[in-house]
């Protein structure tokens, strides 16, 4: 395999890596999506169902991630009857993000 073969070689892995691991990250937009569909539950509600526009969530949402992680997953089990995210999932950090910009430190 000649240099230029192997640079072409590499270069395609670190792009497929790295668009892998953007696809996986946590984003606001994700967390919006979340938010608004009922696939976190198993009732058809959503957070939008009980919070449409991030209504009562102003002053949770300015939480640090450690307090907010278990309310929101009490809200998945309880609220939409899902089932709880892992603490370090994408979207469990998507929500958080989306949450955060309902807060009162956050203005819209």
């Amino acid at each position: 395999m000649n240099r230029t073969t192997h640079a072409i070689i590499t270069l395609l892995v670190l792009v497929t890596t790295t668009a892998a691991a953007a696809k996986d990250a946590p984003s606001v937009e994700h967390g919006n999506k979340l938010f608004n569909s009922t696939s976190l539950g198993t009732n058809g509600k959503s957070c939008a169902t009980c919070h449409p526009n991030g209504k009562r969530l102003e002053y949770i949402a300015d939480l640090d991630e450690k307090k907010l992680l278990p309310i929101v997953n009490s809200c998945i089990v309880n609220a939409l009857k899902g089932k709880s995210l892992a603490d370090d999932s994408p979207e469990l950090g998507s929500l958080v993000m989306y949450l955060n910009t309902f807060g009162k430190n956050n203005p819209k």
